[in-house]
C-alpha cells in the first residue's frame, strides 16, 4: 500500500519467446542502450524450476555482468516455481517496487515460452516477442498463438540464413488479420538484431518509445494497466482461496463429505459449495503477499 502512490511511471517491458531466441542476450544490450540514454532500468530475469528439485539456476545475471556495477541498473533473477506462462507469482509486486523505487523502465525476461503463453500480455505495457531463424516455417508462425501478442517483432541472429525468410513469414501473418488489423490499431514493427553485436538494438529503442508513445495518445495504457490490476486481485483472490482450501480439506466435515462422495451418497457440487461455505466463513482468511 505504501509503494502505490510512488508507482505507475516506469515503462514496462516484457521480452518473450521460445529457449534459444537470444532473450538475455538481446536483455542485455537493451539495458546497454537505455543506459546511455540516462535511463534507470530494472530488470526481472525469470527462470525454469526444476519439476524435481523445485531449484532453479537464476543464471541470467552471468549474462549480464557488464551491468553488474552499474548503479542505475537492478538485475533481480526470480524462479518460475512452476508458474505457467513463463514468469513468476511474485514478478507483478517486484514491478511495483522497481518502478517506485525511480527506475524508468522495468525489462521482464520471461522463460521460453511455446505458443499459448500469453501472461506477459496482461503483465507488460509492451511486449517484445524475440524469434529468430530455424525456429519454425511459415505455417508455425502463422499458428503460433504467443504471436498476437506481440507488439514489437524482434528477429534475433538476423545474420544467419533464413532471417529474411521469418520477416516474410511474420509479414504474411499480419496481413490474415488479428487484433492489430482494425482501424487505429496498433501494428507492430519488425525489427532485425544481431544482439551479440548489438545491431538493430537502435531501432529497437525507437520502436518502444514509439509504442509507449501511441499507449497513452490512445488511451491504451490506462486500459491496459487496468486491466493488469484487475487480473493481479484475481490472483491473489485465487491464491488466497487455494491455501485456505488446503486447510479446510483436512477438516472432519470435508472428510465425511468426501466419503459420501465416494460411497454414491452425495454428489460432488453439493460437496464443493459445502468445502466453499467453509472457507468463505473462515476469519483467517486474507490475502498474503508471495514469497
Amino acid at each position: 500500500m505504501e509503494l502505490a502512490p510512488f508507482s505507475g511511471r516506469a515503462h514496462v517491458i516484457g521480452l518473450t519467446g521460445p529457449p534459444g531466441v537470444g532473450k538475455s542476450t538481446s536483455t542485455s544490450a537493451l539495458v546497454g542502450r537505455l543506459r546511455a540514454a540516462g535511463r534507470r532500468v530494472g530488470v526481472l530475469a525469470v527462470d525454469p524450476s526444476s519439476p524435481y528439485s523445485k531449484g532453479a539456476l537464476l543464471g541470467d545475471r552471468i549474462r549480464m555482468a557488464e551491468h553488474a556495477c552499474d548503479d542505475g541498473v537492478f538485475i533481480r533473477s526470480m524462479a518460475s516455481r512452476g508458474q505457467l506462462g513463463g514468469l513468476s507469482a511474485a514478478v507483478p509486486q517486484a514491478v511495483r517496487v522497481l518502478d517506485a523505487a525511480g527506475c524508468d523502465v522495468v525489462l521482464i525476461e520471461t522463460v521460453g515460452v511455446g505458443q499459448n503463453e500469453f501472461e506477459i500480455a496482461s503483465l507488460a505495457d509492451t511486449v517484445v516477442l524475440l524469434l529468430a531463424p530455424g525456429m519454425g516455417d511459415g505455417v508455425q508462425a502463422a499458428k503460433a498463438g504467443i504471436v498476437e501478442v506481440g507488439d514489437i517483432f524482434v528477429v534475433n541472429k538476423a545474420d544467419r540464413d533464413g532471417a529474411d525468410q521469418v520477416v516474410r513469414d511474420l509479414r504474411t501473418m499480419q496481413s490474415l488479420g488479428g487484433r492489430h488489423s482494425a482501424a487505429g490499431a496498433w501494428r507492430p514493427p519488425i525489427v532485425t538484431t544481431i544482439a551479440s553485436r548489438g545491431e538493430g538494438v537502435d531501432d529497437l529503442v525507437t520502436a518502444l518509445d514509439k509504442h509507449r508513445e501511441w499507449l497513452t495518445r490512445t488511451g491504451t495504457l490506462a486500459t491496459r494497466r487496468s486491466t493488469r490490476a484487475a487480473a493481479e486481485i484475481e490472483s491473489i483472490t485465487l491464491g488466497t482461496l487455494q491455501r485456505s482450501l488446503a486447510e479446510v480439506r483436512r477438516s472432519p466435515a470435508i472428510i465425511q463429505a468426501a466419503q459420501a462422495v465416494a460411497q454414491g451418497a452425495a454428489d460432488p457440487y453439493s460437496a464443493a459449495e459445502a468445502m466453499l461455505r467453509l472457507v468463505l466463513a473462515d476469519p483467517a482468511v486474507s490475502p498474503r503477499q508471495p514469497a
